[in-house]
């Protein structure tokens, strides 16, 4: 694993040992003749927490006694992982506790695997807010991480008969080491109700929200530790609780169930992430929990500010709120409502501070994924901040008419309330005008939101969108994933390396030239190839040659990200060897992984396309091995520490302009994975960085996706003649040759790419056809393939989420 930069002494290993002995005993009441595994991993957790401990009410303190200004990052989803080999290994412990549990007989590596991941994500953008806390806390920038501490958090995904099912993720079952109930820190949170106003002591109407609903936000708290211990940060997690938990008289009067149903379904706030929304009852509860988490984390960090500073004039001197993504973007309402409502303060004052307080970063240029909300629903569950926003938008208008700008078309733009088909709040107009600061998160993606989903608010307040592309973590996706690779490393450049990573990778740039490096280099992945591969076999009971290319697809499935893509070419490849059973073919394992949202049916039969074709390919005698696929389930951040440093190929083919950054190609091209993509999201910089003969890049580019979209001159069905291979593929999973027991499964999903080819899946296939040819070219030269390797970790350095943190701290946020 990581080499640390000083080996343990023997006094070191001891005292680890003896305090996971004593942890074990009296913490967690078990007799280490009788231990399991679980046991021994919370005995191991708890040792290290308390070494966090340590640092976490030291960095507390200072933060204090300086009077720092503090960051506090608002994010509906936290996917963080396992923590042990994180504290470990940036506290500098993990050879200590390797050999401390080496003398008990036990091993560290098998232990850790006793750790559930924390369910409290989705994919990049939760473990984008992961990578940002770590960095905050490396590179000691004061911060608070508020989210909901899901009981459950996103589904377990389960597939049967190559059909995904969702159940219950239950990674709480036996507790969580690392947090701490905090039970005296909780709040109030209302919904529903009416609003009276009436006159303050100078005759100015105060406006009182009386709720019909309480929830109660209990906090729990867990430190994340920065490397070498330079800082610790506290994510505080929101759980809801009723007012009353329980009612005596209803129960002894013979309503059992009446007694605890107020305490269920306030419970069903934190049970779990992104309840499906298909009904009116999944949208409402969406909306509370988006409420519940931004009202109760904004009431915590008012009081902790007043406790310090007395005021609330300076709020934005101490104070930057970043809202990630928009779903905490009720945080513009609910600040003025605490402001004006609670705190008395006149509303234009409470604006000035509300936008100078709060930062937005949007993740997306669907206009589907930013968010609206029937103004119905609002005002049935949030009166006053409806009212609040209508008060937004209204001054918002008449300020734009006050300065001569009556075009029709430009205010219903960039008004809060959409007209069109029924009333709704847009929520990221709300989030653009309520923050001093806008960005995107890639080149590509801040320049096409400038022209797309906020153009004309970009003309009106031309200096509020700036970009910030995102970054990952190197200490969990080099460090801890691909400890070889790190070990090659430090042996090649030294301990700094691990130190300065932005840096000092550009000097393995040299090492590229050398055989015996490159050498070194293709062992380290071909010894992740072979744990994978035993992987795959202990969960699908395939077998896959380590020695095959591993080309790997793993993210969120969805038809932008085009797996679909993907599977075409996969039934192409094998009918192409099929057809010449004899020819030089490059052995190639297709690793497909991801989850599909429980009500997107579409991306839900895409995973079934995959296995379908799995089960034909694999069970083809004809393929003679040449041609696996699986599909791994349940993708979470563990998985993902398994397949990346045994990628050889990273598929990044989402249809360009539409891709905001992506951080998985990041980590991919880390581990020396070379990437096949589009021009879209992050890969843009990255050709620039890594060089685009190092990648293989394919397909149309966002702007020539956007014309053929306004021009209307696209024919997927020209398309689809012009290609016989495409159209071989699309008439053999239309008619069956992958579903036999249901030939016309896939009838309205492929018909669907000749009627409406939406995410230029036909437009790209042949474009993509020959890049995977190139891909094979370059396998083939094994001297030009693991030079273009050793070059994409060489060039990687630039995308540390450390350079992105301080890029938001001396830009936006104003604290370093």
């Amino acid at each position: 694993m990581t080499q640390e930069p000083n080996a343990p002494t023997a006094d070191e290993v001891a005292a680890f040992r003896e305090k996971v002995l004593r942890k074990l005993t009296y913490s967690v009441g078990k007799d280490p003749e009788h231990a399991a595994e679980f046991d021994w991993f919370e005995a191991v957790a708890l040792a290290t927490r308390d070494r966090v401990i340590d640092h976490w009410m030291e960095c507390t303190r200072q933060t204090y006694d300086k009077g720092c200004k503090r960051v506090y990052y608002l994010s509906l989803e936290f996917l963080i992982g396992r923590l042990l080999f994180d504290s470990l290994s940036n506290l500098g412990l993990l050879d200590t506790a390797r050999q401390a549990l080496a003398e008990l007989g036990l091993d560290l590596d098998r232990i850790r695997l006793s750790e559930p991941d924390a369910a409290l994500g989705n994919g990049g953008l939760g473990r984008l807010a992961a990578c940002f806390m770590e960095s905050m806390a490396t590179l000691g920038v004061p911060a608070h991480g508020y989210g909901i501490r899901y009981d459950h958090g996103l589904f377990r995904q389960v597939i049967v008969d190559g059909w995904q099912h969702e159940q219950t993720e239950t990674w709480l079952d036996f507790g969580n080491p690392w947090e701490f109930e905090r039970s005296e820190v909780s709040y109030l949170i209302g919904f529903g109700g009416h609003v009276t106003a009436l006159p303050d002591g100078n005759g100015e109407p105060r406006h009182f929200w009386h709720w019909a609903e309480g929830v109660r936000a209990n906090a729990y708290d867990t430190p994340i530790v920065g490397w070498r211990g330079a800082s610790v940060n506290t994510l505080r997690l929101w759980r809801a609780r009723a007012e009353a938990d329980f009612h005596l008289e209803r129960f002894n009067a013979g309503d059992h169930i009446g007694a605890v149903a107020e305490e269920a379904k306030a419970q069903s706030i934190s049970r779990v992430l992104y309840p499906a929304d298909s009904t009116e009852a999944g949208q409402e509860l969406r909306l509370r929990q988006e409420y519940f988490f931004v009202a109760a984390s904004l009431q915590d960090l008012l009081r902790r500010h007043l406790d310090q500073r007395g005021t609330l004039d300076n709020l934005p001197d101490y104070a930057a709120i970043q809202l990630n993504d928009t779903h905490p973007a009720i945080a513009v309402a609910e600040l003025m409502r605490l402001l004006v409502d609670v705190h008395g303060m006149p509303w234009e004052k409470a604006w000035s501070l509300t936008t100078a307080t709060l930062c937005y970063t949007n993740h997306t240029l669907l206009p589907e994924a930013l968010e609206t909300w029937p103004v119905g629903l609002m005002e049935r569950l949030l009166p006053r901040h409806m009212q609040i926003i209508y008060l937004i938008n209204a001054q918002h208008l008449d300020a734009l008419r006050n300065r001569g700008l009556h075009d029709g078309e430009l205010l219903r733009s960039v008004s809060l309330i959409e007209e069109g088909h029924g009333r709704r709040v847009r929520m990221g107009n709300l989030a653009f005008l309520g923050s001093h600061s806008v960005n995107g998160v890639s080149a590509l993606h801040t320049g096409l939101m400038r022209k797309t989903v906020f153009t004309d608010l970009h003309r009106l307040y031309p200096q509020r969108i700036n970009n910030k592309t995102n970054g990952i973590t190197f200490r969990r996706w080099l460090y801890q994933a691909n400890p070889r690779l790190t070990r090659l490393l430090v042996e090649t450049l030294g301990e700094d390396v691990l130190d300065s990573p932005q840096t000092r990778l550009r000097d393995l740039e040299p090492f590229a030239e050398q055989v015996e490096f490159r050498r070194r280099f293709a062992e380290q992945r071909q010894a992740n190839k072979r744990h994978l591969a035993k992987v795959i076999h202990e969960r699908l009971g395939i077998q896959v040659d380590p020695e095959a290319l591993f080309d790997v697809h793993v993210k969120r499935i969805h038809e932008y990200k085009r797996q679909l893509l993907n599977l075409l070419h996969t039934v192409a490849l094998y009918h192409a060897i099929c057809a010449d059973p004899g020819g030089d073919w490059v052995p190639r394992v297709k690793i497909f992984a991801g989850k599909a949202a429980a009500s997107y049916h579409q991306a839900k039969l895409i995973i079934k396309l995959a296995n379908d074709i799995a089960r034909t390919i694999n069970d083809d005698p004809t393929v003679r091995g040449l041609l696996k696929v699986v599909f791994l389930p349940n993708y979470n951040v563990s998985l993902a520490e398994d397949i990346i440093p045994a990628a050889d190929l990273s598929e990044q083919i989402s249809t360009a302009g539409l891709e905001a950054s992506g951080t998985s190609n990041m980590k991919f091209a880390l581990n020396g994975a070379l990437t096949i993509g589009t021009l879209d999201g992050a890969n843009v910089e990255m050709s620039e960085q890594i060089g685009r003969e190092h990648m293989f890049i394919f397909g149309l580019t966002a702007q020539q996706v956007e014309a053929r979209k306004r021009a209307g001159e696209y024919n997927a069905e020209a398309t689809i003649i012009g290609s016989p291979r495409l159209g071989e593929v699309l008439s053999a999973i239309r008619r069956g040759a992958f579903s036999s027991d249901d030939p016309g499964r896939y009838t309205g999903l492929i018909d669907g790419l000749g009627w409406h080819d939406t995410f230029m899946v036909c437009a790209d296939f042949e474009a993509y056809w020959q890049a995977q040819l190139e891909v094979e070219a370059r396998w083939r030269d094994a001297d030009a393939w693991w030079r273009s390797a050793v070059l994409n970790t060489a060039r990687t350095g630039w995308f540390s989420s450390d350079r992105t943190i301080s890029e938001y701290a001396t830009e936006i946020w104003k604290v370093m």
